[in-house]
C-alpha cells in the first residue's frame, strides 16, 4: 500500500499542532511548570500530584480528549498523524495533564465490542487511564493481576499512568474464558489507588488494589483490542519524546550560544557541536519513524504494527541521548533543582520505560522480520 504524501499530514494537522503549541506556551510556560511541579527539593518527599485541572478542562472544551473516539460514537476520529502533532506539542511543553493516557483509550475502547460506555464517558470530558500491567511492568493486558468473578474485580493493576487524574480505568481482568476489557469508575466501592515514588514530576503512577470492585465489560476480547491499538500507542508516546527532545534540544543550544570559555561560546567547540548535532539527527529519526507509524495506522496496513516497534525503539533512544546530552552540555548547572533541564530530563527517563523500552521493541521487530527463526533462539 501505497502512503500519501508528507504521511497524511495535512493543514488541518498543521493547524491543530499549531494552537497546541500557543496554548500550552500560554498557559502553562516552563518557568510556571517548574514552580508548579518543583516547588519542594526535598529527596524524601511523599509522591505528589501536582497539576492544573482548569488546564485539562480547557482541553476537553477544545475538543483534543475525543480526537480518538470515531465519529460513529460523536467524536472527532481525526487521522492519528493529526493527533500526533498535538501530542507532540505537549511534549515540548511537559504540561502535566490525562490527555495521552485519555487518548490510548479512545484509541483500545476503538477495538473493544461494547464501548459505548466509555466513549459516552470520555465525550462528557472524563479522563481514563489503561490499567493492565503486572508488577513486572508488562507490556499488554495477557499478563494482567486482575481478575473477575460474576463481574466484580480483585486483584491488582500497576504502574498506571496518570491515575490519580482519570476519572475511570479501562482495567485489563482475567476470568476463565479469557482476558477482557472493563469499565470501572475511580470513585467505585473498594478501589484504592497508592501513589508510586516515581522520577518524573510531571506525571503520577500508582498501583490500584480492586476488591471485589463492580465493572462493566466493554471488551471481550482484550489481547485482540491493545494489539490493534498499540501501532497508535507507540506512535503518540514517539511523538511525545520527539517533542520533549526538541525542547531539551532547542534549550541546550540557546545555553551554549551564549555561555562562554576560553573567550569563546561553547558552540563554538567541536566537542559540543557534534553531540548536538548527534542529537538533531537522532531526534529527527524518531520523528519521521513516529508519523510513519501514524500513517501506517491510519491507512490500515499490515505493517503497522512493525511501525510502531520501530518509532519506540528509536524514541528510546532518542529520550535517553537527548535528556543525558542536554544535562552533560549544561555543565554544572544542569545537574542543579533550580534549572528547568531537570525538569525534561527526568519525563524523558519516564518516557524512555514506557510500554518497553528500545531492547523489548528491537526484540518484537526480529519476532516481526525474522519469524520462526528469531522465535528459535
Amino acid at each position: 500500500m501505497t502512503q500519501p504524501k508528507n504521511f497524511g499530514y495535512d493543514d488541518d494537522a498543521a493547524a491543530l499542532k499549531t494552537q497546541a503549541e500557543k496554548f500550552f506556551t500560554d498557559r502553562l510556560p516552563v518557568d510556571q511548570l517548574h514552580a508548579l511541579v518543583a516547588h519542594n527539593p526535598t529527596p524524601d518527599r511523599a509522591p505528589e500530584v501536582v497539576w492544573k485541572p482548569e488546564i485539562w478542562r480547557e482541553m476537553t472544551e477544545l475538543g483534543w480528549s475525543i480526537l480518538t473516539v470515531p465519529e460513529a460514537h460523536g467524536g472527532l476520529g481525526l487521522p492519528l498523524v493529526a493527533v500526533a502533532g498535538l501530542i507532540e506539542a505537549q511534549g515540548k511543553s511537559a504540561c502535566p495533564s490525562p490527555l495521552l493516557e485519555t487518548l490510548n483509550s479512545g484509541l483500545v475502547l476503538s477495538h473493544c465490542s461494547e464501548p459505548s460506555v466509555g466513549f459516552e464517558a470520555i465525550l462528557a470530558g472524563n479522563a481514563v487511564s489503561l490499567a493492565f500491567s503486572d508488577q513486572h511492568g508488562s507490556c499488554g493486558p495477557g499478563k494482567t493481576s486482575v481478575s473477575v468473578t460474576n463481574g466484580a474485580l480483585s486483584g491488582q493493576a500497576f504502574f498506571v499512568q496518570d491515575a490519580a487524574k482519570a476519572d475511570a480505568y479501562l482495567v485489563a481482568a482475567r476470568s476463565d474464558t479469557g482476558v477482557a476489557w472493563y469499565w470501572v469508575n475511580a470513585n467505585a466501592a473498594g478501589l484504592s489507588c497508592e501513589q508510586n515514588a516515581l522520577i518524573d514530576l510531571t506525571r503520577d503512577q500508582a498501583t490500584l488494589t480492586f476488591n471485589n470492585v463492580e465493572a462493566v465489560c466493554v471488551g471481550v476480547d482484550a489481547e485482540a483490542a491493545f494489539t490493534a491499538a498499540e501501532p497508535a500507542i507507540l506512535a503518540l508516546l514517539a511523538a511525545e519524546i520527539t517533542g520533549a527532545g526538541e525542547w531539551l534540544l532547542q534549550t541546550t543550544v540557546e545555553y551554549v550560544s551564549v555561555r562562554k570559555q576560553f573567550d569563546h561560546a561553547l558552540g563554538f567547540f567541536q566537542a559540543v557541536k557534534h553531540p548536538l548535532v548527534n542529537v538533531m539527527s537522532q531526534i529527527d529519526e524518531t520523528k519521521s519513524l513516529a508519523y510513519f507509524a501514524a500513517c501506517a495506522y491510519d491507512s490500515g496496513e499490515d505493517r503497522a504494527a512493525q511501525a510502531g516497534h520501530m518509532a519506540k525503539a528509536s524514541a528510546s533512544v532518542t529520550a535517553d541521548f537527548s535528556a543525558s546530552r542536554a544535562v552533560q552540555l549544561h555543565g554544572g548547572i544542569g545537574f542543579t533543582w533550580e534549572a528547568y533541564v531537570h525538569l525534561f530530563f527526568k519525563r524523558q527517563v519516564h518516557s524512555k520505560a514506557l510500554y518497553g523500552d528500545a531492547i523489548w521493541h528491537r526484540s518484537k521487530l526480529a519476532d516481526i522480520v525474522l519469524g520462526p527463526v528469531a522465535a528459535a533462539q
